[in-house]
């Protein structure tokens, strides 16, 4: 049995301008959300309690699909990494980033290049460009991190794969297909169609879908949109399972968006089994506020 645990949308970040220029674009609107609203319900205390339950779930990978910011100055991705020392090592931590961490254009050597032992994969040069998809091998899985994020306008939220990442992501899935790694893809952005509305969606879906169906995939997990989402994409040999989890962080009004994140434990199936090389069971660890700390909510097959 091996297990990854899967966060996403952080948001703890604070805002803190070191001038006015900074805000001087798409950043106001979002520092005035987060000084209004997002800070109250983006909570740093309920992420503390999702990293001291990590200490007692143990899963042997930890994945972050995106967010970990607000709205991208750089000091927000210093604090972000923060958080991701106290998460785990880099080598048991890995991460994609998602639309907040694009949030406008900044220069990689003042953003990613904070996070880059968590963002690289396992053939990464430290020193060079940073290209996606990335790859690590863990134990029987291969995690496939795919980079939707990229800035977009004011009030919109989109994200796009572009059709190079789209070329190395089929050669990659197709040559993994030769071993028996169980492939698991990560993005931030939800890749089935219908599932968020256009302001916030994934421009080249379609396309994406198009590279699973002929490569195929064993699972495809994702954040966003803050909420549990289960769903599936057609893959050569039968649906591939699409999750959506919620933001690490959130304790607003809506219940159903409140503080979750998800384990998957992965086992080879049985070698006369007809079905999936690897059984798939999702187990989702919610945060509970009486008690101040996350509790099993319910597991799954996928």
């Amino acid at each position: 049995m091996f297990s990854v645990g899967h966060l996403s949308d952080l948001h703890t970040t604070p805002v803190r301008p070191e001038s006015p220029r900074q805000l001087l674009n798409k950043r106001f609107f979002g520092w005035l959300s987060w000084r209004i609203n997002r800070r109250h319900i983006y909570r740093p205390d309920v992420l503390d309690a999702l990293i001291a339950d990590l200490q007692v779930t143990t899963p042997d990978q930890v994945v972050v699909t995106g967010d970990l910011t607000n709205v991208g100055l750089e000091s927000e991705f210093i604090a972000a990494r923060a958080w991701l020392e106290r998460i785990g090592h880099p080598e048991r931590v890995f991460i994609i980033p998602g639309n907040h961490d694009a949030y406008v254009p900044i220069a990689r050597d003042r953003s990613w290049d904070h996070w880059a032992e968590y963002v690289a994969g396992d053939s990464s040069d430290s020193g060079g460009e940073l290209e996606f998809p990335t790859l690590r091998r863990r134990g029987p899985v291969a995690l496939v991190g795919v980079c939707s994020a990229r800035p977009s306008p004011p009030f919109r939220a989109t994200g796009a794969v572009g059709v190079a990442q789209l070329e190395r992501l089929e050669k990659l899935l197709t040559e993994l297909a030769e071993s028996d790694a169980c492939r698991v893809v990560l993005i931030h952005h939800p890749i089935v169609a219908g599932a968020t509305s256009a302001r916030r969606s994934l421009e080249d879906a379609g396309e994406l879908r198009e590279v699973l169906l002929r490569a195929g995939a064993d699972l495809v997990l994702h954040g966003h949109n803050h909420r549990t989402q289960l769903a599936s994409v057609p893959g050569p040999d039968g649906p591939i399972p699409v999750v959506g989890v919620r933001s690490s962080s959130y304790m607003g009004e809506k219940e159903y968006k409140r503080a979750r994140y998800h384990i998957y434990d992965f086992e080879p199936a049985a070698a006369a089994d007809p079905g999936p090389r690897y059984r798939i069971r999702m187990r989702t660890r919610a945060y509970d506020p009486a008690s101040a700390r996350f509790v099993e909510e319910s597991e799954q097959p996928l």
